[in-house]
């Protein structure tokens, strides 16, 4: 019995070693599953990786299947669940940080059922306000805001959304807390505020940029820690130069593979996606979105998983803090 079992165990290993080693499967497609409606920012970013992941990766195609619903955790759970032959991979935002505290029953562990394969991008946000603010500069605002606790209505585009994540981590570095205002989306939410329903949005570059340019909206700051060279948002500080020290949100995005594909597999996909992020063309995509490649060592299965337990770390105290569940 004991040399049977042996046996069977090579066995299996033999033929996951055949199997991991002829990845990708002639004629099968790779499948990025996007956990959010097709048109969407991660989706677009999904359909220009698939384009520049494709020839490294040796694949017949990489097509991208939305899975939408419940902040991205349906998707996720799909993915967590999926064959492990490297032919499902995912890609989420911040949301793969946020969803442990937002969610108090998540069918899936994050850290423990995927394997991280690398991070893609950083999309930065901007701090903006209703035309009619009488404020034009950060110190304008944070005076005003001072000067208007309980009055302040700062909307969002919904439960968990990056615009309310944001949000929250603005009124907890201020302290103060405004009148959360929750849309079902970013263009409602956006609609309000070049009307003067609401005062201020804190929201993605690649949903704000247009409106700062066209001066719909006054734009006070943005959230990375380094200011930024797209030409609408050049001249606009920081948060962290303006004296919110720290102060960076960013709704980055990473790639996964079901827990338990193997090793060999996961490094093919690493290596195919670290040439993916030098295309020339995927870079420039990803400029026009107002995202910034990422160059840095979190590309790294290791490192990217690191990265996202720090964010993990970071957002649940913020989150619980306020008393906000998705469920």
């Amino acid at each position: 019995m004991k040399k049977l079992i042996t046996l069977s165990l090579l066995t299996v290993a033999a033929l996951t070693g055949a199997h991991a080693a002829d990845f990708p499967i002639k004629d099968k497609p790779v499948t990025i599953v996007v956990p959010f409606a097709a048109g969407g920012p991660t989706d677009r970013v999904a359909r220009d990786l698939a384009e520049s992941l494709r020839k490294p990766l040796g694949a017949s195609a990489v097509v991208v299947e939305n899975v939408a619903g419940a902040g991205g955790t349906i998707g996720a759970n799909k993915v967590a669940k999926a064959p492990q032959d490297g032919h499902t991979i995912f890609l989420h935002h911040i949301g793969m940080a946020t969803s442990p505290a937002l969610y108090r029953k998540l069918p899936y562990n994050t850290l423990e059922d995927f394997e991280y394969l690398g991070m893609v991008n950083d999309v930065p946000m901007t701090l903006i306000g209703r035309p009619t603010l009488p404020a034009n500069t950060y110190k304008e605002l944070s005076a005003w805001i001072e000067q208007n606790k309980g009055k302040i209505n700062l909307g969002n585009a919904g439960l968990g959304a990056a615009s309310h994540l944001c949000g929250l981590l603005f009124q907890s570095a201020l302290k103060i807390d405004m009148t959360t205002v929750p849309y079902k989306g970013t263009a409602p939410a956006m609609n309000d505020l070049m009307g003067g329903q609401i005062d201020l949005l804190c929201d993605q570059t690649t949903n704000t940029s247009s409106q700062i340019e066209g001066k719909t909206v006054k734009a006070f700051a943005v959230t990375s820690l380094k200011r930024l060279s797209t030409p609408a948002l050049k001249n606009l500080p920081t948060l962290d130069e303006s004296g919110l020290k720290g102060f960076e949100v960013s709704i980055w995005h990473g790639l996964y593979a079901p827990k338990g594909t193997p090793a060999d597999v996961t490094a093919k996909i690493n290596k195919a996606l670290k040439v993916a992020l030098k295309d020339p063309e995927f870079i420039k995509k990803q400029q026009a979105l107002g995202a910034v490649v990422v160059t840095d060592k979190r590309s790294d299965p290791a490192e990217h998983k690191k990265f996202v337990a720090s964010e993990i770390a970071k957002w649940g105290p913020v989150i619980q803090e306020a008393g906000v569940y998705a469920d």
